[in-house]
């Protein structure tokens, strides 16, 4: 049998299209929430893939469920249905508001699919006119032109243009200037009930029953992107269960396959008419390797016990954060829900958050950043106290140094 090719950090420069600039070395194993890279050193996760690997790396069950899958079906085409697809879906529905269940790869696809699915619902009603869509500045809903044109960063966007039209943006959080710019002719209203990439900012609770109150009055579809928030992150299955508002749609992805590409869009019965036999579709989405995987994912997190478990885990690293923060003060706000934790810096280190994360990698632990100014945490939603207490350790660390 052929060697494996040599690879090192170098390959990366040397073959890769250079839309990404990762760390200087390569992690190779995970066990629970914590990697190990080439050389052997040990790292304590707390980006979990970006919110994704929701129960840490190579969990017993969730592996154990891709193995078996792999020796029976991996994919078949939508021309076919599979059991693992149609059991997942059922999960869903039983666990949300929805009574219908669209499957893709990922939170982009599954936007794309809803904000496809808002303005075809309008146009079916008769009205050709209503086809705009409300977004909010500093939103995040993926990387195709249309998702990138609904997401309020135009740092994405400005050097793909011409971009899809009949998007508008408005501050977030400003109910009443959201009021000014929904109107008859808007289809959808798509908003995070937590903007992720956008610095972990949380909506205020009458801000999304504003625009459900908004949409009703202007016959517009409310779609909540709950890539990031949802399964767990924030403590309950669907951050839309904090806010006591229910959405047309939601879309949900990243944590969904605990590691494995998936996507979903659900939505009622009423809505899912719209998209008929092939008005959409996409050759992966709902495929039998990725729904067991998902299955068993979803059905290990909608309990109890982890969801509980969850918020106990922010409290330890409110507590571990507020300890670091008082001997050196870096932060200005730590703000966020469940395991989905933004620490804002102080002025006088603008800027200076991937700077942190670096330098945490240094010390041994993996953090994110959302925007220059923010350092993000998106842990397993069930890292153990020991892993938390170590990692805050490290990364007190590397704090330590920016603030010498």
């Amino acid at each position: 049998m052929e060697q494996p090719i040599a690879v090192t950090r170098q390959s990366f420069d040397d073959w890769m299209i250079p839309v990404y600039a990762p760390a200087d070395f390569i992690l190779v194993r995970g066990e629970g929430s914590q990697v190990w890279d080439q050389q052997g050193k040990s790292y304590i996760d707390f980006a979990g893939g970006i919110a994704v690997n929701a129960l840490g790396h190579a969990h017993p069950q969730v592996l154990a469920a891709l193995v078996e899958q792999a020796g029976k079906l991996w994919h078949l085409g939508n021309g076919y249905t599979n059991e693992p697809v149609l059991r997942l879906a059922k999960q869903l529905i039983d666990a949300t508001f929805a009574d219908k269940v669209f499957f893709c790869n990922s939170g982009a696809e599954a936007n794309e699919a809803a904000l496809k699915l808002a303005r075809k619902y309008a146009l079916d009603s008769g009205n050709r006119e209503k086809n705009q869509i409300v977004a909010f500045n500093n939103a995040f809903h993926g990387r195709t032109l249309f998702t990138v044109s609904a997401g309020g960063q135009p740092k994405y966007s400005q050097d793909f243009a011409p971009l899809p039209g009949g998007i508008t943006h408005t501050p977030f959080n400003d109910l009443g200037a959201a009021a000014q710019v929904i109107n008859d002719r808007t289809c959808a209203v798509i908003v995070e009930p937590i903007q992720g990439e956008g610095g972990v900012v949380p909506a205020q609770a009458q801000f999304l029953q504003g625009l459900r109150e908004l949409c009703d009055r202007h016959g517009a579809l409310l779609i909540f992107d709950e890539v990031q928030t949802g399964v767990g992150r924030t403590g309950s299955l669907y951050a839309y269960m904090n806010y006591g508002v229910v959405p047309d749609v939601l879309t949900t992805a990243k944590a969904l396959g605990g590691g494995f590409p998936i996507g979903a869009m659900i939505t009622t019965d009423k809505l899912a008419k719209t998209l008929g036999v092939g008005t959409h579709g996409t050759t992966y989405g709902g495929n039998p390797l990725a729904a067991a995987v998902a299955g068993v994912v979803f059905s290990l997190i909608n309990t109890p016990e982890v969801l509980d478990g969850v918020k106990q885990r922010l409290e330890w690293f409110i507590a571990g954060l507020t300890e670091i923060n008082l001997q050196y003060p870096i932060f200005s706000e730590i703000r966020g829900a469940g395991l989905l934790i933004g620490c804002a810096l102080n002025p006088e280190y603008a800027g200076r958050a991937k700077q942190i994360t670096q330098l945490a990698n240094e010390e041994g632990v993996i953090a994110l950043i959302a925007g220059p100014d923010v350092v993000r945490f998106t842990p397993s939603l069930i890292i153990p106290e020991q892993d938390v207490k170590e990692g805050l350790a490290r990364f007190a660390r590397a704090v330590a140094r920016i603030c010498s």
